[in-house]
């Protein structure tokens, strides 16, 4: 079977399309023939070693994916041979809060992730994908679907009347404008591109913030709230946006931190969070129970996951080097079968 590995050192340069041995099920476990892959802003970092720089090599990366059940071992009856499916995040995290124990169980790092044609993983670890979905919709799933549903569902408690602020248009941020407005929300999305920014409006958003010519955005969302402030922020960027997102949210409302692409240190102005009670919230995908929620709740709508571009698995590096550049708009996909 071929995998994408990163081999001896990290970087996108040391990344090859290797034959490996093909998988055999052990106990609980099966084999899934992979159908697609997603790369999220992790997979990057993992690749050029800013996420984990002591993580074992050679590591197949990424954590989102599609597979159907090739095989099972013994012991198996949660799944069939034939059956579509999607790997959770950490195969170990079913459901309740994240432990040191469960979060060493996740795929692209430490585990072997979905970058290719077999993989095996714990029956356990896996749920039935949606079968209206195409492979790369269904794809994007597991971590960045589970991430912008865990954070405005589960931890924000987001519901109608509500309002939402996203910040960009990569994956989670439009997984978050549409859950939102599934959750019966209103959104407020920002970008510094004026084609996103309308595309974004095409998907729903009740309102757009160009950050170019609004670098005060935090002070816009206010003003667009009749000066309340919105319910919850969905922060991407980390070190240049915690400080916008806090001005923007509402006193009680709820900032939730899901990633760092401009960076992982801020200087917190401690009294703007305290003295408006706003609650920061770290968010880390979610257990397979959130998945299973997420699931149901697409199934329960019309709602279809947006594929920016879809690379084969021989273009890897290619399809990395075009989530990097950030001219994407939903999710970057790879076709493995």
């Amino acid at each position: 079977m071929r995998v994408v590995e990163i081999q001896g050192a990290f970087g996108l340069d040391r990344l090859a399309l290797v034959e490996r041995q093909a998988p055999v099920p052990g106990p609980g476990q099966v084999v899934l023939r992979m159908r697609a892959a997603a790369l999220n802003f992790r997979d990057l970092l993992t690749v050029e070693g800013r996420y984990n720089p002591r993580q074992p090599l050679p590591l197949v990366p990424c954590s989102d994916g599609v597979g159907q059940v090739l095989e099972t071992g013994p012991g198996v009856d949660r799944v069939r041979p034939g059956d579509r499916v999607l790997p959770i995040f950490a195969q170990r995290w079913i459901a309740g809060r994240p432990t040191r124990e469960r979060l060493r169980s996740t795929l692209g790092g430490p585990l072997d992730g979905t970058l290719g044609e077999l993989m095996v993983v714990d029956a356990e670890g896996v749920v039935p994908a949606p079968a209206r979905l195409s492979d790369e919709q269904a794809a994007t799933l597991p971590c960045a679907g589970v991430t912008a549903w865990n954070a405005l569902a589960e931890h924000a408690g987001i519901g109608p009347g509500d309002v939402v602020l996203v910040q960009g248009t990569g994956g989670v941020s439009i997984f978050a404008l549409q859950l939102a407005q599934l959750l019966g929300a209103r959104v407020i999305v920002t970008s510094s591109s004026d084609e996103k920014l309308e595309r974004a409006r095409r998907l729903g958003a009740w309102a757009t913030i160009d950050r170019r010519t609004t670098p005060d955005w935090g002070k816009e969302a206010r003003r667009l709230t009749g000066g309340e402030g919105v319910d919850a922020v969905v922060d991407i960027g980390g070190a240049d946006t915690l400080g916008q997102a806090i001005e923007a949210v509402r006193f009680g409302g709820c900032v939730c931190l899901v990633g760092n692409v401009t960076g992982s240190t801020h200087a917190l102005q401690l009294p703007a969070v305290f003295m408006r009670q706003v609650r920061l919230q770290g968010i880390l995908v979610g257990p397979r129970e959130s998945l299973e929620a997420l699931v149901r709740a697409i199934d329960a709508s019309s709602l279809e996951p947006v594929v920016d571009r879809v690379f084969p698995l021989e273009a890897a590096r290619a399809a990395l080097e075009h989530l990097r550049d950030g001219g994407h708009f939903g999710k970057v996909c790879i076709g493995i079968a």
